[in-house]
């Protein structure tokens, strides 16, 4: 255990030579994490993981990881301190495989800083007034406490969660300048405080009430406004782990609702409910064909990262819904447009409206029969390529789009239309081999055909369709299926989506039948 730092009514006056005492911690933790084996990218098994770990969550933690260990034969090892301290260290040493922290702020503000790329949130614990079991001194509140001249302990804000939540809700009650004033004692972590209180060096404390629970002969007396301080213990895999896979593995070990939480919860948290524990789950996706260009490639990189496997089907959305309707269920749905969610939309949480996709007119080169508009697909003898109205959004919108002008009966009467196809992949192939004089496809699907063929614009606020991406409602994974979502809209994605002729549009979705 660390060395605690009494700072006798000078508040944080002598923080200096703490900090000098953690700067030392932190260049020892250089040469100890340098000194690692390296492993050999992301499918990599490693031997062994190493954690930045909040103190006060060792006997959670560490009882998963003897269980980890023991079922896979990866050792894990650790490195105790405060949240803040631990973040500290990370920015310096930018090494390790995982930063877990009593408040999910610190990881996330690791996420800031470039240092965490996944987040797990693993439970949940409240900060009580910590006391000695019978209460002796009586004591009601933190107010009370101050005006009985007791001996107070709290963690310093910038090393621990406990002590920046303190800081904050005490500058809220106007308490925080009293506190620093009598105060007899500030320390690094919350297990310091309470071994003090066990001791009988500290009359009362501020610490979480899943550490009461931890040590024999404490009491909690809750602050009705302190309880109200829920703090979400969070999981970071970091940026750095030479073994993401590894990493990645354990870190949904600790978040299952049938391991980690198990942990968690006989340790006082209130556990989070995670994702059943499997060591290599699998998910199953649905898509429209048109987006198999813009998230084929993430979904890959999701696979060799997580150490998963993701089944997809890709197809018309007319299709897909029918293989809805007819009982399959699929943890992920990326639609080719709104209404082909909305006719689904029980099965699926609500969705995010991630794109649109403009439907244009495609040629041959040159535009040899001079089709610069719907109206002339009925010049005579023409050949034309539609999407499929049932088992296709593009040719469900099509139809629409043609019906507002009243050219679908007329179009079908003549004979020009010869080709109704469930995707427009198979449309441009038939423009390619020069079966067809003209189809209406989406831009993204005209995209793949190069300068072979020629693009005419519609000019129709009818002629767009819109992408929405939902995770299905029955899924057992909820959080592996929430990062794949997250994955599929993440930093790149953007960009891969206006390349392939998309506009990007993300938002929340909206739906009449939500």
């Amino acid at each position: 255990m660390k060395t605690s730092l009494h700072l006798r009514n000078a508040g944080f006056a002598n923080q200096a030579l703490a900090w000098f005492l953690l700067s030392i911690v932190a260049v020892c933790a250089i040469g100890w994490l340098l000194l690692r084996p390296k492993a050999s990218g992301p499918g990599s098994q490693a031997k062994q993981l190493r954690i930045f770990c909040a103190a006060g969550l060792k006997p959670a933690v560490v009882a998963a990881a003897h269980r980890y260990e023991a079922e896979y034969g990866v050792r894990i090892e650790f490195q105790f301190g405060g949240s803040g301290n631990l973040l500290n260290q990370l920015q310096v040493v930018r090494a390790g495989d995982l930063y877990l922290a009593g408040d999910q702020s610190f990881v996330m503000r690791a996420k800031e800083l470039d240092l965490v790329q996944e987040v797990f949130p693993l439970a949940e614990m409240k900060p009580v007034l910590g006391v000695r079991e019978g209460n002796p001194h009586q004591v009601q509140s933190m107010a009370d406490a101050l005006d009985k001249d007791l001996r107070i302990g709290l963690a310093i804000p910038e090393a621990a969660a406990i002590g920046r939540l303190s800081r904050r809700y005490f500058q809220s009650t106007g308490l925080w300048n009293r506190l620093q004033e009598k105060s007899k004692v500030f320390k690094t972590t919350v297990t310091e405080l309470a071994t003090d209180l066990q001791i009988g060096t500290l009359d009362v404390a501020v610490i979480w009430d899943a550490t009461v629970f931890q040590f024999d002969g404490l009491q909690s007396i809750s602050d009705p406004g302190l309880a109200q301080q829920l703090q979400t213990v969070a999981l970071g895999v970091l940026k750095s782990s030479p073994s993401p896979t590894e990493a990645l593995r354990f870190a949904r070990f600790l978040a299952a609702k049938d391991r980690g939480a198990i942990e968690f919860a006989a340790a006082g948290y209130q556990a989070l409910e995670g994702d059943p524990w499997h060591p290599h789950p699998e998910l199953l996706m649905m898509s429209g064909a048109m987006l198999q260009p813009a998230i084929e490639q993430s979904i890959q990189a999701f696979e060799e990262r997580e150490g998963v496997q993701i089944h997809r089907i890709y197809n018309g959305c007319g299709i897909l819904v029918a293989g809805m309707q007819s009982g399959q269920r699929p943890d992920l749905y990326f639609s080719c447009d709104q209404s082909f969610m909305d006719s689904v939309s029980d099965w699926f949480q609500p969705p995010l409206t991630v794109s649109s996709n403009p439907m244009v007119i495609l040629t041959q080169g040159g535009n040899p029969h001079q089709i610069l508009r719907m109206e002339d697909f009925i010049k005579p003898g023409l050949k034309i390529g539609l999407g499929h109205p049932q088992d296709s959004a593009l040719g469900a919108l099509t139809e629409r789009l043609l019906a507002s002008r009243n050219l679908a009966a007329p179009l079908r009467e003549i004979g020009n239309l010869v080709v109704e196809s469930a995707t427009g992949d198979y449309l441009v192939n038939q423009m390619i081999v020069g079966s067809l004089d003209a189809a209406i496809v989406y831009a993204s699907n005209a995209a793949l055909a190069g300068e072979v063929l020629e693009i005419v614009p519609i000019d129709d606020p009818l002629a767009f369709a819109v992408q929405p991406l939902a995770t299905g409602k029955s899924t057992s994974h909820p959080q592996l299926a929430a990062r794949l979502m997250r994955t599929l809209i993440g930093q790149d994605a953007e960009h891969r989506f206006a390349e392939l002729g998309f506009h990007w549009r993300l938002e929340p979705a909206s739906s009449t039948h939500r």
